[in-house]
């Protein structure tokens, strides 16, 4: 018997059909032999206005956030009313619901009390999105004949007390779920369980990050030592590149954990950057499916991957950053500038994601979001105000308008003439790059166009990519 941990993302629980399809898809798999831990997202679009209502709250728009509640009750009751005949079942999965957005209601409440939201208030709202989701999902299983339970990742997720970005406190989860779950999948019970949420030690509610629930999935995939992890969203697997940019992105069938790692930290929608984290240690496999398409096989993602002819096997681009240049003659050979300023940069709260630096150390440049730019300016001025001040360093300047474009292929390593080929191709397209980096993995190539070349960049290095992949 195998055990088989599923994430479902937002798309694939948003409206009554696709939840109907995601039952259909864990039943399916029931029947055949397996255990199943079922993970799901909040219903498309609810994290958003879960976000929006608190707004309302702390601006004293009552009516907003209440008509908010209504919007959830609608759709979840819709869900529910369509999907299970009337029953036991079915009230009480309406009643879980109805008591709920009571709760979220009196915490808006308290909100437009006090005019302020403080991030461990953040996340407790922001949590029902998954609770709700995942109390229909497991009632429509049991209509189903399923023994499906729905809970809240906190019961075995324990994290610290960083509100919105919480980190898993790895020994205590994995006690908690081999001691809490484990035995629950051993008496034939179908865990429904909210993606992106933990808990502290005390209970209180903590959620993960955006994009979360991949690494939440992961994590109860590692410690019910899962055969395979099952991500299922709206597309059909990782592709060569996004086909909003090219419509000729093709699904790759296999990818390595490294290089997955390396499409999901530069653009690439499928997974959360942190999922592989907890599993690459145990070999375990990962697939990417579509809830909407599921005879098709999806990306196998395992620790080898399958090297390709072509080397690069895809291309992704992030948008919405700015490059950040600190440069002075007087830089040369003083120690402790990068660092200092980068620790500024972290202490303006800004993740840092490409660097440069040119061999003469007159100058070194790196690229953040551009929300955080001008905070990570006004940071690394004060921090090197000496410096400024003795003409050691010229000028911190930001560029805006800027996009990272990312060549990714485990076949690059060791592999000569990879970088020599993707900037030809560039120099053929009359592209001008701005700035490169390379990490010493050799899995990628990342570079720094105009925001006005992205596209053309995209398709003239994803024709590289597509001379592989079979149609």
């Amino acid at each position: 018997m195998k055990t088989l941990t599923m994430k479902f993302g937002g798309t694939s629980v948003g409206t009554p059909e696709a939840i109907a399809s995601v039952v259909g898809i864990i039943t399916q798999s029931i029947q055949q032999g397996n255990r199943v831990v079922v993970v799901v997202s909040a219903m498309a679009g609810v994290t958003d206005l879960l976000l929006e209502s608190v707004k309302m709250a702390e601006s004293g728009n009552r009516w907003g956030y209440l008509s908010t509640a209504q919007k959830l009750r609608d759709r979840h009751e819709e869900a529910l009313n369509l999907l299970i005949t009337p029953s036991q079942n079915r009230e009480r999965a309406l009643a879980e619901i109805a008591e709920m957005l009571d709760e979220y209601t009196e915490i808006c409440q308290a909100i437009n009390i006090l005019k302020e939201a403080t991030p461990r208030i953040l996340d407790a709202v922001v949590s029902y999105g998954e609770r709700l989701s995942s109390r229909v999902v497991a009632a429509v299983l049991r209509h189903h004949g399923v023994s499906a339970r729905a809970f809240d990742a906190g019961e075995f997720l324990i994290t610290n007390d960083a509100h919105q970005q919480a980190v898993p406190r790895w020994d205590v989860t994995q006690a908690r779920i081999e001691q809490k779950l484990n035995p629950l999948l051993d008496q034939g019970v179908t865990p429904v369980i909210t993606g992106f949420l933990g808990a502290t030690e005390t209970g209180a509610v903590t959620t993960l990050g955006r994009g979360g629930s991949d690494y939440s999935g992961a994590i109860f995939a590692a410690y019910t030592h899962s055969d395979e992890l099952i991500i299922w969203t709206d597309v059909d697997g990782v592709m060569t590149t996004d086909p909003r940019v090219d419509r000729r992105a093709r699904v790759l069938p296999y990818v390595s954990y490294q290089e997955v790692g390396e499409l999901a930290f530069y653009g690439a929608k499928v997974l959360h950057p942190k999922t592989v984290q907890p599993i690459i240690d145990r070999g375990m496999p990962v697939r990417v499916r579509n809830t909407f398409n599921p005879s098709h096989p999806g990306t196998l993602i395992s620790a080898n991957g399958e090297t390709t002819s072509t080397v690069i096997k895809a291309v992704t681009s992030v948008r919405n950053v700015s490059l950040l240049t600190v440069s002075g003659r007087g830089m040369i050979g003083v120690p402790g500038i990068a660092g200092r300023t980068f620790l500024a940069a972290a202490r303006a709260g800004a993740n840092i994601l490409m660097i440069s630096q040119s061999s003469s150390e007159q100058s070194f440049c790196f690229l953040v979001t551009d929300k955080s730019a001008q905070d990570v300016k006004l940071a690394i001025e004060r921090e090197l105000a000496a410096e400024i001040a003795s003409k050691d360093v010229d000028r911190v300047e930001i560029q805006n308008d800027v996009v990272i474009i990312t060549a990714v292929g485990s076949g690059m390593r060791g592999t000569p003439g990879v970088a020599g080929r993707v900037f030809s191709v560039m120099g053929e397209a009359g592209i001008n790059v701005v700035a490169i980096a390379q990490g010493s993995s050799e899995c990628s190539i990342s570079f720094v166009v105009e925001e006005r070349n992205l596209e053309r960049a995209v398709t003239a290095l994803h024709d590289l990519a597509l001379e592989n992949v079979s149609s």
